[in-house]
């Protein structure tokens, strides 16, 4: 596989302390990448650190070969990574379909985007029935189905997803992660950081364990869901 995004020696601090320490990790092309850990980890840190929200103290990040450390928020939307952030974020006061059409800011000016709602809720049907409707008045799971939507409409070749099933009800979390897996399938390359780390090793190639701002175990999904420590730490066993 290529590799598609580089972190090497990542460091970034509020003030006097220091929430991601060493970092190092790489996401290969078409891959799903798990980063887990506890509140408090860096996980967060780490995915605002390469969209652009923070700014490290040290270390480098490639997205295709490009220095990410060098770009600001827009461009770097516009050279292939989208976030869903933590929280959903969705746009109060205006419709599904306006919030989808946010996504598409970075792209050329004057584009027909008729096709990309239609993949968009072919992908997410609930959407399509409810594009008419205020953002807000969804429900959680629906608000996340919509985010990731609004993301997918910058037609990334990286989607990192923050925390996608926080607070959402069991049924929703399945579909949430059943969507990873569906988008991973059709070829996009993914980088998930959760709490929920069962579901989050199950659909992962691989997997990274973050703690206290540094990367203490890596290895297949399959290897870190069957890890003692990592079952004890994480999976209540």
């Amino acid at each position: 596989m290529s590799v598609l995004l580089t972190v090497e020696n990542l460091n970034v601090s509020y003030g006097a302390i220091k929430a991601v320490q060493d970092v190092n990790f790489v996401v290969n092309n078409n891959e799903i990448v798990s980063l887990i850990g506890a509140n408090g980890a860096g996980k967060t840190t780490i995915l605002r650190t390469i969209s652009g929200l923070e700014n490290p103290t040290k270390g480098r990040i490639l997205f295709e070969n490009q220095n990410l450390l060098t770009m600001n928020s827009e461009r770097i939307v516009s050279s292939g990574v989208a976030q869903v952030p933590e929280g959903r974020r969705v746009f109060s006061g205006m419709t599904v379909q306006e919030n989808l059409q946010l996504g598409a800011f970075t792209r050329s000016k004057g584009i027909n985007l008729k096709d990309e709602y239609a993949l968009i809720y072919d992908q997410f049907p609930i959407l399509k029935e409810r594009r008419n409707q205020d953002a807000a008045t969804l429900s959680g799971g629906e608000q996340q189905m919509l985010a990731m939507g609004r993301a997918l409409m910058a037609q990334p070749k990286l989607l990192l997803l923050d925390e996608p099933s926080m607070g959402l009800a069991p049924l929703f979390i399945e579909k949430i992660f059943d969507i990873i897996k569906n988008v991973n399938a059709q070829g996009m390359t993914v980088l998930v950081i959760e709490q929920n780390a069962n579901q989050a090793l199950k659909i992962a190639d691989r997997g990274y364990v973050l703690e206290s701002g540094k990367i203490t175990m890596t290895g297949t999904g399959a290897d870190l869901l069957a890890s003692d420590d990592v079952r004890k730490a994480y999976l209540g066993g």
